[in-house]
């Protein structure tokens, strides 16, 4: 090699270079795979649209599968509501065996036979009710639940036991699927903060073979559905404008709350979070809009300004999307739904 010649021999092959993040504002219902965390989701997709900024709406475990709201931009600000919001579930339950962590990751502690009377519909149905309506839950040492600053399954690796108080939960409701094999599959409406793996162990107990978690599928979360949910395959998949369509407005986490529709001047006095009057009645959360810039003056077009509640004859803002984040939803904005929104006089 003579002298001045570079010697790229061995040289790494230069990676292309990073697209820029996007300032994106939306939602997508990711139906998250199995052995996936809900944080590894979030990235892959946060990676794939390029967004800025990006949150989920709350924990599914690696071995759930199923519905999970992930967050863009200004719709990170509304992420609490789903958190908050009741939940739904088919679970599928191994009757007759008990697991150290009430699922399938644990090793066995013990089993029974799972007699016909045990599983007879009556008797299911009445373990079920037993179970229904507001429930005291003791969280599992095999949760995510903090103790002095560490996750509970720590110190249930380590083999310690942590005292922990009882939670009370509300079940609105289990529906029986099916019950064969000794496998038994629900259907349950539950609050925010219900361990179902409890819930399942629980139920086996009252019926007298013990039980486990072998299966967890989210179906519901408040008022969103796995219905136009996408898997991280199907988005994997897609180029960057057919994904870019699958995004869902903000205002799909806020869908089962009652909604209001500002005049233009009343718009811009609530983003500046000043009150406003009204007739309608009181209400402890409503989704507020304004008229959509870029539509005639009669279309049905309109913008998400934030949240507020009602309360004595005043519109009070909760939470706002600033004029960058409405811009943005303006840019984003789809023609509003069938349903006319209530107008505050």
């Amino acid at each position: 090699m003579q002298v001045g010649q570079r010697a790229d021999l061995g040289q790494r092959p230069q990676r292309p270079p990073r697209l820029p993040r996007r300032a994106l504002h939306g939602v997508i219902l990711l139906d998250k795979p199995l052995g996936l965390s809900s944080n590894d989701a979030l990235q892959k997709v946060k990676r794939l649209f390029r967004a800025e900024k990006a949150g989920h709406t709350g924990t599914l475990d690696p071995l759930a599968t199923g519905l999970l709201p992930l967050c863009f931009g200004a719709a990170t600000k509304f992420s609490q509501v789903s958190l908050d919001a009741d939940k739904r579930y088919t679970a599928t339950v191994k009757l007759g065996v008990v697991t150290t962590t009430g699922d399938a990751e644990g090793e066995v502690v013990s089993t029974r036979d799972v007699t016909p009377d045990m599983v007879a519909p009556d008797r299911v149905a009445a373990a079920c009710a037993t179970f229904t309506g507001e429930i005291d839950q003791i969280p599992p040492m095999h949760s995510a639940l903090k103790h002095e600053g560490r996750a509970l399954y720590e110190y249930a690796r380590e083999g310690v036991e942590i005292e922990r108080a009882a939670r009370r939960v509300t079940i609105h409701g289990i529906d029986i699927l099916r019950c064969e094999d000794g496998v038994l599959e629900v259907d349950v409406r539950c609050s925010k903060g219900t361990y179902i793996r409890t819930l399942a162990q629980d139920i086996g107990e009252h019926l007298g073979c013990g039980a486990h978690l072998i299966g967890l599928r989210r179906t519901g979360s408040g008022g969103v559905t796995l219905e136009g949910a996408v898997t991280l395959d199907e988005l994997t998949a897609l180029d960057e404008a057919d994904r870019d369509a699958l995004l869902q407005p903000a205002d799909v986490l806020l869908s089962d709350w009652p909604d209001v529709l500002l005049n233009e001047q009343d718009a811009t006095r609530f983003l500046t979070g000043l009150r406003r009057r009204t007739k309608l009645p009181d209400a402890p959360q409503v989704r507020v809009y304004g008229p959509h810039p870029a539509a005639p003056a009669d279309a049905a077009r309109r913008v998400l300004l934030g949240s507020a509640h009602i309360q004595g004859g005043e519109l009070i803002p909760t939470r706002l999307l600033s004029p960058a984040e409405v811009q943005g939803m303006v840019l984003m904005c789809r023609p509003a739904r069938a349903a006319d929104p209530a107008v505050a006089p």
